[in-house]
């Protein structure tokens, strides 16, 4: 058995075979050859084996020509290795003896030489293991050809396993047979964390490189809350992840009679719980729970995955379905998001060295006029479909705000005089997810009916921590006290308009009585988190959210408040406090 560590990004417990996908995607699991068909499966072996050295003899006498044997002695080595009779001979055993499929033989044989050369202290040697990786993957390669299998072709329940994922790659997981996955890098704000729990799918993120010391097939557990892997689960362990599993959904359980109850404190203040989607499908997960509404609609999703650039019907099929569904209930649309870690095929950005501070967001829509006019277009027309509104991202000026709305504005005199009806009096709202818009924030208040506040790139920025850079993503801490105060500033900032907070902090139960305290009264949360949040609701008074509140912000660092937070939920809800 072995346990790893990373970073627990969406919650919730998978028990699977692995699904191993390396940076190719190659899936190998552990499969078996019938007795009869082992001499073809040791001549299809030997076949991919002389297919391979001849490739390596092709790079290696190209490169002795071009550079010089000196480096041609690398791909020497290659073939010295897949030369090796000791190799040879381990393989061929394991399809003989153990009827194993030559795919796995590989990928068993060659990962466990990959692990020894990791674990050398000579750092010159352990960096021979890609060499050892990369004669892998070429016999996979030949060996697979046409038959790789991928991701969208399951036909079983597994647990994926793989160094990254994209947000498009993670949204079309199937979740008929997808239990969970786990990646090398990636970080707890990134969109593909969000995506998993959108989908709420048990996720980890983060893991660092792990890939060689599992093969398709072993045993897995996928730890979402606390963000633990297990491979190779010994029984006891096993079957109290399935205890903790069964408890797990027994409290769902309990919390589903709170779905038609209000998000009212025990001192009788009605707090408006949203639902955040990325999908019109999820509509039917914040019904399900009892949402008052959608409270942040990320647009972006269209475009992930899409070979070619939505169209204005593509947009407005997709708000008026979820308007539709909400009926008289707000939806909060965000204009598109894209840029940063959410790069699409049809809209390639060029390399940027530093792309959260870079061509993003709104700065992308108010750059591509048309792209951000279709959008503004679909929106306007879907307006008169339901109790629809308009969010712009990433406003980190007046400058900005102001653009954006007159792009809008400008819009909205092209369907007037098109004859196209929509809702002249639609809301206009705005994300606060930078400092420099809470500072200013008093200012913006007479162009924006109403702020969201993006605790997920509001801590980034405020920390200075990428997220999804692993040597510092410990230091992205919501409970930081720079935090606090920031979020306390912005709601005196709002000056009376409603104030809502959508980013992973509203939807995590510890801080539930935190933003109660600082003044929130709208918590814009992923569906599945809403009947826990609904339950603290319940059971706490504001006056006491207030007193947690307050000594929050007196602590000086975020240990200390992240600790204070968890030992107040406890004693009120234990249940909800791990």
């Amino acid at each position: 058995m072995q346990r790893l560590q990373g970073i627990a990004v969406s919650p919730g417990v998978a028990i699977g075979e692995a699904f191993v996908m390396d940076q190719e995607g190659f899936r190998i699991p552990r499969r078996f050859v019938a007795r009869d068909a082992v001499v073809d499966e040791l001549a299809r072996l030997a076949q991919a084996c002389e297919a391979s050295c001849r490739e390596v003899e092709v790079n290696r006498d190209t490169v002795n020509r071009e550079l010089g044997q000196q480096y041609g002695a690398i791909f020497e080595a290659h073939l010295q290795m897949l030369r090796d009779p000791r190799l040879h001979t381990e393989l061929d055993e394991m399809i003989r003896d153990r009827h194993y499929s030559p795919e796995y033989a590989v990928s068993r044989v060659m990962r466990r030489y990959v692990k020894v050369f990791q674990n050398l202290e000579n750092s010159y040697l352990a960096d021979r293991a890609h060499d050892i990786i990369d004669i892998e993957r070429r016999l996979l390669r030949n060996l697979l050809g046409l038959r790789r299998e991928e991701i969208s072709q399951l036909t079983s329940p597994v647990v994926v396993l793989a160094h990254n994922l994209t947000p498009s790659e993670t949204a079309n997981l199937d979740r008929q047979f997808v239990r969970g996955f786990v990646t090398e890098i990636g970080g707890p704000g990134s969109h593909t964390a969000i995506v998993a729990g959108a989908l709420e799918i048990p996720a980890v993120v983060g893991m660092g490189a792990f890939l060689s010391d599992v093969s398709g097939g072993d045993l897995v557990i996928i730890d979402g809350d606390r963000g633990e892997v297990i491979l190779h689960p010994d029984e006891e362990t096993i079957a109290r992840y399935r205890h903790e599993a069964e408890e797990s959904r027994s409290l769902a359980a309990r919390l589903e009679t709170l779905r038609d109850l209000p998000a009212e404190t025990t001192d009788g203040v009605r707090i408006t719980l949203l639902g955040n989607i990325e999908f019109p499908h999820e509509v039917r997960h914040c019904l399900d729970r009892g949402a008052d509404g959608i409270g942040l609609y990320r647009t972006e999703f269209l475009y992930l995955g899409a070979e070619t650039e939505p169209n204005e019907e593509t947009h407005y099929e997709a708000y008026v379905r979820v308007a539709e569904a909400m009926g008289t209930r707000p939806v909060v649309i965000r204009t598109l998001d894209l840029g940063a870690d959410k790069v699409t095929g049809v809209n390639p950005s060029t390399v940027e060295r530093n792309p959260f501070l870079g061509l993003r967001s709104i700065r992308v829509s108010l750059r591509n006029l048309p792209l951000f006019r279709t959008q503004l277009r679909a929106i306007l027309r879907a307006s008169v479909r339901g109790n629809l509104r308009i969010m712009f991202p990433l406003i980190s000026t007046l400058v900005e705000l102001r653009q954006a709305k007159m792009v809008l504005a400008d819009v909205m005199e092209d369907l007037e005089e098109s004859g196209v009806e929509f809702d002249r009096n639609v809301s206009i709202g705005m994300m606060v997810e930078v400092p420099s818009t809470v500072v200013m924030l008093d200012h913006f208040m007479s162009d924006a009916d109403f702020i969201s506040i993006g605790t997920n790139d509001l801590i980034q920025y405020t920390l200075a921590v990428d997220r999804d850079n692993k040597d510092v993503a410990a230091l992205y801490n919501a409970s930081d006290p720079a935090v606090l105060r920031l979020l306390q500033m912005a709601v005196q900032g709002a000056q009376g308009r409603p104030v809502n907070v959508c980013g992973q902090m509203s939807g995590s139960p510890p801080y539930t009585m935190l933003l109660l305290g600082l003044g929130l009264r709208q918590l814009s949360v992923t569906p599945s988190a809403i009947p826990e949040i609904k339950k603290i609701c319940r059971s706490v008074s504001i006056a006491h959210c207030e007193d947690v509140a307050r000594h929050a912000l007196t602590l000086e660092n975020a240990r200390d408040v992240k600790n204070y937070l968890k030992e107040e939920l406890k004693k009120i809800l234990p249940e909800l406090a791990d």
